[in-house]
């Protein structure tokens, strides 16, 4: 603000100069403030690779705010700080124990590292077709399967909201000598308010990244990476984090996540026990509708289930005969409602600082004008399908990644070693990972799924019908 308030004259990129060689029309739209912020490293402003003022502060405020020790600003997602959060705990060989249910960018950071994963099941609630998580028991087991292990990561709470027992899995795991790291995109908001699950910081985890869009005030692509002293090199994850964003950072991103820890610090209870209390009118109020059914606390009673984030709506609709996607379209192009996610069973809301009473309601009334509708005509059902086992994996996800391939039809790809994702997305979760041995029950599975108009990526092929495969072992 002191750089556009002082009228700088900008001899510097970015070469839109304060948008006034902006073309109009987007310039119109998005407004000249916004532009005059985006401006190039330089000392007033700062430099995200080696802060020594305003982004240092910032930083370091955010590390405060959060009762950690090191807080670094991320501007390539929390995709690629997750990459960063893994690279800087192993490398080539190292063996990484993970749930199933992660994110891509775990798995390319895996790829990256050169690491081995070891893969846990997470629990599954088979009434709404989700992974819940992992317990302390899994993660327990595998490493006393794999006490060769150099870290263990989870997700937590998950993209539904479900927490496990994350002070137990941090003593455990502390216990063999290695870092808990934290894939928390989920969680940004849990250490203001008591409400919530515990955080992974406040829970004694080593690192953790967080998106700090997702429910809290920053902006789309910002995140934040929490580092407490111990068992993670910080100077590590410094360099590492500087080998992977850009040297030309958004300010606007940079801002945004500053103003977003300072809304929290100020006003982050209050906004929250709002949020909270929104969404559980909301679950209340769905509850009642006939043919969906939206999880609560009740949740807790499940294996893999310890805390529950109630700002995170899961409406199941198979009883009315349903699929997730179906409902999200109807939401969409009839009542222009747009919600986070669906799958094939249900559709996701993420509720946040930003809702109201007025949008909680539309939502609702929108839902039972379509139950209205579903009940009085005849209800298809809506099976059941059985997350795929785990395949066996067959090379490391880098040496998969890295070979020689060959394009085949996904349907004659039976016992071959995958090179490629596949994924249902959002969330992002791989059926198969780079590596990995195509099964029949996998093939199955992405045919279901493309039946329900789910998005299946990760293939080269965007429709999905190829896949490519390791066509050459002899170099391993």
């Amino acid at each position: 603000m002191e750089y556009v308030n002082n009228k700088t004259i900008p001899f510097h990129v970015p070469g839109h100069k304060k948008g006034q060689g902006m073309w109009n029309e987007f310039k119109d739209f998005v407004g000249i403030n916004v532009l005059s912020m985006d401006v190039t490293v330089f000392k007033q402003v700062d430099s995200l690779h080696k802060p020594t003022g305003a982004i240092k502060a910032a930083q370091e405020l955010a590390a405060d705010a959060y009762n950690t020790d090191y807080t670094f600003f991320c501007i390539h997602g929390t995709s690629g700080a997750i990459q960063a959060m893994i690279m800087s705990v192993v490398g080539p060989g190292d063996k990484i124990i993970i749930p199933r249910n992660v994110h891509k960018s775990v798995t390319t950071g895996i790829i990256l590292s050169g690491a081995a994963p070891v893969y846990m099941q997470p629990e599954i609630d088979n009434a709404v077709g989700v992974a819940l998580n992992v317990t302390p028991e899994t993660v327990e087991k595998t490493l006393e399967s794999n006490p060769d292990a150099k870290a263990v990561l989870i997700v937590n709470p998950t993209y539904y909201g479900v927490s496990t027992d994350i002070e137990k899995i941090v003593k455990i795991v502390h216990s063999y000598g290695i870092p808990l790291i934290v894939d928390e995109a989920h969680g940004p908001h849990l250490h203001f308010n008591s409400k919530l699950p515990i955080s992974a910081v406040d829970a004694g985890a080593d690192i953790c990244s967080q998106s700090t869009h997702k429910i809290i005030g920053s902006m789309t692509q910002s995140s934040l990476l929490h580092v407490r002293k111990g068992y993670v090199d910080v100077n590590r994850v410094k360099t590492v984090m500087s080998l992977l964003q850009t040297t030309s950072p958004s300010y606007i991103l940079l801002a945004s996540l500053d103003v977003a820890r300072k809304q929290m610090v100020m006003e982050g209870e209050k906004l929250l026990d709002k949020t909270i209390e929104l969404a559980n009118y909301a679950r209340e109020s769905i509850n009642k509708i006939e043919g969906y059914y939206c999880f609560g606390e009740e949740v807790l009673s499940k294996k893999g289930a310890y805390a529950f984030d109630p700002t995170k709506i899961t409406i199941t609709c198979k009883d009315l005969g349903l699929s997730g996607y179906e409902l999200e379209r109807i939401l969409a192009e009839k009542y222009h409602i747009q919600p986070e996610m669906s799958d094939l069973y249900n559709v996701l809301c993420v509720f946040s600082l930003g809702d109201t009473k007025e949008s909680v309601d539309k939502l609702i009334n929108a839902l039972k004008e379509i139950s209205d509708v579903q009940c009085c005509s005849i209800r298809r059902k809506i099976e059941i399908l059985d997350i795929p086992n785990i395949p066996e994996q067959m090379l490391t996800p880098r040496d998969a990644f890295n070979s020689l391939t060959v394009s085949i039809p996904l349907a004659d790809s039976m016992g071959q070693i995958s090179a490629e994702f596949l994924m249902a997305y959002p969330p992002g979760i791989p059926i198969l990972c780079p590596g990995e041995m195509i099964t029949k029950e996998i093939i199955d599975y992405v045919k279901a799924l493309k039946k329900a108009n789910l998005y299946v990526q990760g293939t080269e092929d965007p429709e999905v019908n190829y896949i490519r495969v390791v066509s050459d072992l002899s170099i391993f």
